[in-house]
């Protein structure tokens, strides 16, 4: 993880403001974190120290279950909170938060900020909203699951998770995550393979045609 300073960090505040989310002024003391890929953001079972507001890249959220399975359950992508449920409940079983490509966040320490985000009625305001979408595209996945096939699924999770063209998530907690068969899975990336939509390359697929992938997913954002 590297923590811009100086000029690197100066230019970064002067490029992507957020100061429309806040009835305050946060630049004095906010932080800018770059991750790279498959580096944590957050260790599951710790508090965070900050609030991050992400600017860049997508991330995963993982589960440990009380059986010692591990459980991939929501994506986080840019203009997403981590650390929200942190804020707002004192006692809160944090999962994991992972970085599947570069990731760029701001960070608001919560020693400095935590009082004056309490009693911001702006940044309240924009919080909800962001809580109330979240509510309601996790219920979407769960309709999708019952109402589209896998290849319209697995396109949109191919996309959420390519990192620069190269997809090379772990097959069972994609079948884990899209709830279905280890078979049906590999089925359907064969197909897509057949279809010249990816390459296979080891145990990595390469996208060769985002179009199709594209056309396959945007079936769920029409739901």
């Amino acid at each position: 993880m590297e923590v811009y300073k100086d000029e690197k960090k100066r230019m970064y505040l002067e490029n992507n403001s957020i100061a429309y989310l806040f009835g305050f002024q946060v630049d004095e003391f906010i932080e800018v974190h770059e991750y790279q890929r498959d580096e944590w953001i957050i260790q599951e079972g710790m508090r965070p120290d900050f609030l991050f507001y992400v600017m860049e890249g997508t991330a995963k959220i993982y589960v440990t279950h009380q059986n010692g399975k591990v459980s991939l359950i929501n994506f986080i992508n840019a203009k997403d909170y981590i650390g929200d449920m942190e804020l707002l409940n004192d006692v809160y079983y944090t999962k994991g938060i992972q970085a599947s490509t570069k990731t760029i966040c701001f960070a608001l320490p919560f020693y400095r900020y935590r009082t004056k985000l309490m009693e911001d009625a702006k940044f309240l305001r924009e919080l909800t909203k962001f809580l109330s979408v979240k509510a309601t595209l996790r219920a979407a996945k769960y309709s999708q699951s019952l109402a589209f096939p896998l290849e319209n699924r697995l396109a949109d999770f191919i996309l959420q998770t390519a990192d620069e063209g190269i997809y090379k998530e772990k097959h069972i907690t994609v079948c884990d995550y899209l709830g279905v068969s280890y078979r049906h899975l590999l089925h359907v990336l064969k197909q897509f393979c057949d279809k010249n939509y990816l390459q296979k390359e080891g145990r990595n697929y390469q996208i060769i045609h985002y179009h199709s992938l594209y056309k396959l997913a945007e079936v769920l954002k029409h739901n």
